[in-house]
């Protein structure tokens, strides 16, 4: 390809098409790069997204068909024992009113090929099909293009934006972002699990067109630094779980294997019953967080979303912190063009960008929450155990007095567990998140 680009974006995911978008909405030049067959080939249904962070891209997303499954008005915790668990949750009349789509489940494949729409619409040139190899670089190592599998495939640009993901074919080639290290990445596994509009609403006692998020912490990760989900879809669930590689390695667990013991717990078995297995895929998640976050930006070229580690794996926030950081990398390669300067220096507004505002600052206050989690198997081990034998024995009406009870509980408890350890674990969880 001959011609010369202002932008040249690596992924036609959420960072990058948000990007691409801001960037065709100021009549820049850009074109952008995806591996699969269109924008959202390789992702199925299933994720949420926060009504927010898309606006701040696309003020009305709503107005131009945003493709919502369903507008979430209640989140659920749970942390589960091997035959039970604890649910806590929040429903909130505002998020059905004025905070109405704060959050909403998507198919990612569907939206994704609607945003991508949304940039090409706007100006963008979306390649798909297409795999960046490598990047050009100019004789004092500045990045000036990229290198694809097409006949003729060096392109020209200003600036690269780098956006492909968490499993980026171009790290370990470029060096652009150090190989993250097997405790820094979770494979998960998602099933899509086809139900009935109404049948959707009734088990999660919501009216047509909401739903529910749940997230899972507990002994359904056999032992291993993981989570779960339910997400509700329109007349599907997606089922997901996962955990990081360094503890499905150690463990020679098969993460399929995983997913099934989770659908047939108690708490999950329920809700899916009857329900058509209609899609299955395994992905990589970033979990590396503020730790592990690469140089966002040097000669030549920015990384947004997973590429860059912006994933808050506490709270599940990947695709807002892609969409913010692609939106922000836009506003700095245009500062940046206008001033002429695409160095390092002029790149760098896009650190003072994302310092200024959430992501960065989220990411630094649960820093310490991976490294407690690899420090305390217990969480995952003992203490869901303990706390569905406590649950357990107190709903039991069984003739046996509260107290003798109680008594039995801490009993195990101390048996299990010491309570300089428990103590020493509250201690740890609580300033990981402070």
């Amino acid at each position: 390809m001959k011609e010369t680009f202002d932008v040249a974006i690596v992924g036609a995911g959420p960072a990058g098409i948000a990007a691409a978008y801001c960037l065709a909405k100021k009549k820049r030049k850009v074109i952008v790069f995806e591996r699969g067959e269109y924008p959202g080939a390789k992702n199925i249904s299933g994720g949420v997204l926060y009504g927010h962070d898309l606006a701040q891209v696309i003020p009305d997303y709503e107005k131009q068909r945003c493709p919502i499954e369903r507008n979430i008005v209640e989140s659920r915790l749970w942390y589960l024992s091997q035959d039970g668990g604890y649910s806590l949750s929040y429903r909130d009349k505002i998020f059905a009113d004025e905070r109405r789509h704060n959050a909403f489940t998507v198919g990612r494949a569907k939206f994704d090929r609607w945003f991508a729409e949304q940039a090409q619409g706007a100006g963008a040139l979306v390649v798909s099909g297409t795999v960046v190899t490598d990047l050009l670089r100019d004789q004092q190592g500045k990045i000036i293009g990229v290198v694809t599998d097409r006949a003729e495939g060096e392109v020209r640009a200003k600036v690269v934006l780098l956006a492909d993901g968490i499993n980026s074919p171009l790290a370990a080639k470029t060096g652009f972002r150090p190989e993250p290290k097997s405790h820094q990445v979770a494979l998960a596994v998602k099933e899509v699990i086809e139900l009935p509009e109404e049948v959707v609403d009734e088990r999660f006692a919501v009216e047509s067109g909401h739903g529910v998020t749940i997230e899972v912490l507990g002994a359904v990760t056999r032992g291993m630094d993981g989570v779960g989900v339910i997400y509700t879809n329109k007349k599907s669930l997606s089922v997901c779980i996962g955990a990081t590689v360094e503890d499905l390695a150690r463990n020679k667990v098969r993460p399929y294997e995983m997913l099934e013991l989770f659908k047939a717990h108690p708490m999950v078995a329920p809700l899916i019953k009857g329900g058509k297995p209609v899609e299955y895929m395994a992905h990589w998640l970033a979990e590396g967080g503020y730790t592990a976050i690469p140089q966002l930006w040097g000669d030549g070229f920015l990384i947004a979303g997973d590429s860059g580690m912006l994933f808050n794996a506490l709270h599940r926030e990947g695709s807002n912190m892609a969409m913010t950081s692609g939106r922000l990398a836009a506003e700095t390669i245009i500062e940046a063009l206008q001033a002429g300067d695409t160095s390092q220096a002029g790149l760098s507004g896009y650190g003072r960008r994302l310092q200024d505002g959430y992501i960065l600052k989220d990411l630094k206050k649960y820093k310490g929450f991976g490294q407690f989690l690899r420090g305390h198997n217990e969480v995952f081990t003992t203490l869901p155990a303990v706390a569905g034998l406590a649950a357990r024995e107190m709903l039991i009406v069984n003739g046996v007095p509260k107290k003798a009870k109680q008594k039995a509980i801490w009993r195990e408890l101390r048996k299990t567990i010491s309570l300089r350890r428990l103590a020493k674990i509250l201690w740890a969880g609580w300033r990981s998140v402070r």
